[in-house]
């Protein structure tokens, strides 16, 4: 494999596609070593392959806000890679949306999906539409009209998909009922995140929270830490983040940092179960600002225009937004005395970020492997809806403990260094491509 002359192609091919060359560029980096050593992956052109998604569909949405005016939006659905099963990823509502976010998302997915253990392969989606600010009506009336224009290419077997950043349980209700209304299949299993009275999953919500700290505890445990005691910074304050600040408490950290695009909130004392109930009320709020939570609990302050990174913690968390977390966070975050950084959002760290932290030698791990109890839990809900089930919370616990622990050992196999420590981000992107390209390579050149 030429690296360099394939990121030259794609670069000439896709211009101006930042995000999605930048994941490209850091998987293709961490597998260059192992694929060389495989050369029928080079005679059938699986990198060449595999960096290019299957089909993207793009399509205008058009709809009716509550002043009676018309509003037009574009949606998009990237089905990237089918190789080990039906297309399986999120749906994303936020006003930066665009081909390149979706694609590098939906490459992500793909590798993200593979390190479950289950079959689904990779896909992501969704619209430049700003759901800050919109009442529920007009929520509604934008994800029917998105979901006129999808409905006819997803599907149970077919592709999947769920919720993201501006998609929680309100959106998926209403894409789900425009769903059934148009193709008249009333399968509760072609979207995840469903509520709990139509087929959804019991800690579907909390999963991509709870599995990150699940695969902290993991690194942590090998490093010979705990994260009892140990104080935790977290960007952003909904689904994800509450679900990892909720999870970190019952394991004995303490969530002194919260943050939205307002500015940081300090909470030295940490959180208590109003403090994370609360949470969910500023998600569901739509005004996209974290300001309120230090106006409802004394003991926190607010600081306008400040990240999370700004507070000293032992763990930094990016629970938020790709790149969120650049090379001089991480400077401050060093300087700060934080050992532990794990990526809960995709690609939450940009590449100086990441090279700081490993060149510091803390622990470090990508989101592909840390977040990836989302996309398991809605496996897990897929599974359940198949079945015409439901499992406990106990049954769904034990699955997502078994499938994070699974992820971190596959990420140690691909990892391990040396000198006896793991590099996470190389294990994880060689554990994952490995299952997609041997998928691909038995499944003939199409």
């Amino acid at each position: 494999m030429d690296l360099n002359k394939i990121m030259a192609d794609l670069e000439r091919k896709h211009p101006g596609e930042s995000e999605y060359l930048q994941a490209v560029r850091e998987v293709l980096e961490s597998i260059e070593e192992v694929y060389n050593q495989h050369p029928e992956f080079e005679k059938a052109k699986i990198v060449e392959r595999i960096v290019e998604p299957d089909r993207i569909f793009t399509f205008r949405v058009t709809w009716v806000d509550d002043k009676g005016e018309v509003q037009t939006n574009l949606g998009y659905r990237v089905q990237f890679n089918s190789a080990i099963g039906p297309y399986k990823g999120g749906l994303r509502f936020h006003k930066a949306v665009n081909p390149s976010m979706l694609k590098f998302l939906g490459f992500e997915q793909t590798f993200k999906n593979a390190l479950t253990t289950l079959p689904m392969g990779g896909a992501k989606g969704g619209s430049d539409f700003d759901p800050v600010g919109k009442s529920d009506a007009e929520i509604m009336r934008f994800c029917q009209a998105f979901m006129t224009e999808l409905w006819n290419n997803i599907g149970v077997d077919t592709d999947v998909p769920a919720g993201d950043v501006g998609v929680g349980g309100r959106e998926i209700g209403f894409l789900n009922g425009m769903y059934q209304k148009l193709a008249r299949k009333y399968h509760t299993g072609v979207l995840t995140g469903k509520g709990m009275t139509w087929g959804g999953s019991i800690l579907r919500p909390e999963a991509t929270g709870y599995g990150a700290l699940y695969f902290v505890e993991h690194m942590l445990r090998m490093a010979g830490r705990s994260l009892e005691g140990a104080t935790i910074a977290l960007s952003g304050f909904g689904n994800v983040a509450w679900g990892a600040a909720k999870k970190a408490t019952e394991l004995g950290a303490k969530v002194i940092a919260i943050s939205g695009p307002d500015g940081v909130v300090y909470n030295p004392n940490g959180m208590t179960d109003e403090k994370i109930d609360y949470m969910l009320e500023l998600r569901a709020s739509n005004r996209n600002i974290v300001a309120p939570f230090a106006e409802r609990f004394p003991d926190a302050t607010f600081t306008p225009g400040k990240k999370a990174w700004s507070v000293k913690c032992d763990i930094a968390l990016p629970c938020a937004f790709q790149n969120e977390l650049n090379g001089d966070d991480a400077a401050e975050l060093l300087a700060n005395g934080t050992w532990c950084c794990a990526e809960v959002s995709n690609m939450g760290c940009t590449p100086e970020a990441i090279h700081a932290f490993q060149q510091a030698g803390i622990l470090f791990a990508p989101g592909k492997a840390v977040n990836a109890g989302g996309v398991a839990t809605s496996g897990l809900e897929m599974t359940q809806n198949c079945m015409h089930l439901s499992w406990s919370g106990k049954e769904v616990d034990e699955k997502l403990h078994f499938i994070m622990e699974s992820i971190h050992e596959a990420c140690v196999k691909f990892g391990r260094q040396a000198d006896g420590r793991v590099d996470y981000v190389k294990g994880a992107n060689i554990a994952g491509f490995m299952k997609v390209a041997q998928a691909m390579l038995e499944q003939g050149i199409i």
